[in-house]
């Protein structure tokens, strides 16, 4: 049984979570998994970092794939990430239908947990555009606690602890924490869907078996749980 080293975004967590075992029985591989940001994996990629697979967001796989970094005709398209709201356990839901609502619900709360806008994620990013867009850029920078990105660093885990009101990442990985309850996702109008690739990395050792878990990640029965965790399968 050999080892699948695989660099994948946090998003996709949960659904291998449930799948790891399930590939690995089926194809005799270990998975060797290490999840973060997109935008921190696309930089360890950048500068070779050893990975066999990698699963980040497609905005970030042109420039990887142009300077050699991912091995030409992999990239698969895996699933799509859109951004949500959660609340701690048991707290008022505030009202999300539309883009003046979120805005007065963000200016009502007395703190919000987001990504950080810089390395943190790519929601993070979105985030701070569209508090600019809603005129509230420095109401939300008094009031932000930021996630650092990560399994540790989940925006759910500060709203979890009571440390935020409000909770705004990709959906999947606020569904990945318990003691929060998810509100819904993000008006359409303020919306951000993040498509997420795999490719084989030009640093892999086991391309083959690299290239057995896209495939199957693509099956009926991965599209079955990544749809489950939150995410819109490709």
């Amino acid at each position: 049984m050999s080892d699948v080293m695989v660099l994948a975004t946090t998003a996709m967590k949960t659904s291998f979570d449930e799948l790891a075992g399930q590939f690995e029985r089926a194809s005799g591989h270990r998975l060797a998994l290490t999840f973060g940001p997109s935008l921190q994996l696309e930089k360890r990629l950048g500068e070779d970092e050893a990975a066999d697979v990698a699963i980040v967001s497609a905005a970030g796989v042109d420039d990887l794939w142009a300077r050699g970094k991912l091995v030409s005709g992999s990239v698969t398209a895996i699933a799509a990430s859109a951004l949500g709201v959660a609340v701690p356990r048991g707290a008022a839901q505030p009202d999300i239908s539309s883009a003046a609502a979120f805005r007065h619900a963000l200016l009502a709360a007395k703190s919000i947990a987001v990504s950080k806008p810089v390395g943190g994620g790519q929601s993070g990013v979105h985030m701070a555009k569209v508090f600019a867009q809603l005129g509230i850029a420095e109401e939300m920078a008094a009031k932000a606690k930021y996630g650092t990105g990560g399994v540790s660093g989940l925006v759910g885990l500060i709203v979890e602890r009571g440390e935020a009101e409000i909770g705004v990442q990709q959906i999947a990985e606020l569904l990945a924490v318990p003691g929060v309850h998810f509100v819904g996702a993000l008006p359409d109008e303020l919306q951000c869907i993040t498509p997420f690739v795999a490719a084989i990395a030009a640093t892999a050792q086991n391309a083959d078996a690299g290239g057995q878990l896209i495939a199957f990640l693509t099956s009926p029965e991965a599209k079955r749980v990544i749809k489950a965790k939150g995410l819109q399968p490709a």
